[in-house]
């Protein structure tokens, strides 16, 4: 009996922690991305050995090539080095966002970069996008890179270093909270292929009031702030023609809350700015701890589903595999921000 407890207390010991599946990227040229990274380490208590440098140009779209050379490479290498499974890659701030050119997201690129396939043309059909499937698309299980050949990708950006923090303070404070959840619909969204995006909405808003979470649909024509910070958000931003930046700047978040906007370049910058489409930074400022972005038109068939993300987050997957399991495309637009080991509604 006691050597049969012995041997089961050495293999708990030996049981990798969630954290030794995480690699996180760092510009050593950045003072903020080494700042954040460090934090992210520190907090998460992440193995040195699954930290890479990489010395790459600070702004926030590079060439195709130095992408590969500066940010793949570096990172593949570091990946078979490490003596753990990766399944998730943490960016930071610092970290270019955008590859110059042909658009697509650096993240995305990273997340499938041992996809056999290329990336989809920037005018796709349907059969461009029937050849991208992401193979995690409306799973709900545990990931595994080994099982389904790529990363599940996350960055901890926004306007400033400690907006960047926050997002990991978020994640850690997270609670399972019954809700708030708010799905706002827009009155100009009814017709052609936003209608389907438009009825994701109200799915998202009957999935989480069927497992008894507190959920609003707002279906008027206004653009409308919830009254109280939630745990749960998605509307057209920008796109709705009763949008109000003012309003839009009123939305506060719970610890743990994640969000999707139906805004096609909301996650084109991460500096401050006029003009333009809603950005996914002024909600990361607001205490957001997990959204999705986009850094150019990605169509309406790359937006995540709030009808999948809630309810898998919900059921206790983590910030990472929720958003990947609403998203239909890999090595496209997408940014996913947030820690993706978050998960206050993990059994």
């Amino acid at each position: 009996m006691l050597a049969t407890c012995l041997l089961f207390a050495i293999g708990a010991l030996q049981q990798d922690s969630p954290a030794d599946h995480v690699m996180v990227v760092i510009n050593q040229p950045s003072m903020e991305s080494v700042e954040i990274g460090s934090y992210y380490r520190a907090m998460r208590k992440i193995p040195r050995e699954n930290v890479v440098f990489v010395d790459v140009s600070r702004t926030e779209e590079v060439t195709e090539s130095e992408y590969k050379s500066a940010i793949e490479d570096k990172v593949r290498d570091a990946i078979k080095k490490s003596p753990h499974q990766i399944d998730y890659i943490v960016l930071t701030k610092g970290i270019p966002i955008r590859i110059a050119v042909k658009t697509y997201s650096v993240d995305a690129l990273l997340a499938a970069m041992d996809v056999p396939f290329t990336p989809m043309n920037n005018r796709p059909d349907e059969a461009d996008i029937r050849s991208r499937i992401n193979p995690y698309y409306k799973k709900d299980e545990p990931f595994s890179s080994k099982k389904y050949g790529f990363y599940l990708v996350t960055r901890l950006d926004g306007y400033d270093v400690n907006d960047a923090k926050a997002l990991v303070d978020h994640s850690l404070a997270a609670k399972a909270s019954k809700g708030p959840f708010f799905f706002d619909e827009a009155g100009n969204r009814n017709g052609s292929g936003y209608g389907d995006m438009q009825k994701t909405l109200a799915e998202a808003d009957q999935v989480l009031a069927k497992k008894g979470f507190d959920a609003t649909l707002e279906t008027t024509a206004a653009f409308v702030a919830p009254p109280q910070p939630v745990m749960g958000y998605a509307s057209w931003g920008s796109n709705d023609s009763a949008f109000s930046l003012d309003t839009y700047k009123k939305i506060h978040f719970l610890p743990g809350a994640l969000c999707e906007t139906f805004v096609s370049t909301s996650g084109r910058t991460f500096n401050h700015t006029t003009g333009g489409q809603s950005l996914i930074a002024d909600l990361i400022a607001n205490g957001v701890t997990g959204i999705k972005g986009y850094v150019s038109e990605p169509y309406t068939f790359a937006l995540a589903d709030p009808s999948i993300l809630f309810d898998r987050y919900t059921s206790g997957r983590n910030l990472a595999e929720s958003f990947y399991s609403a998203s239909l495309v890999l090595k496209w637009k997408d940014l996913v921000i947030g820690d993706p080991l978050c998960s206050p509604y993990a059994k």
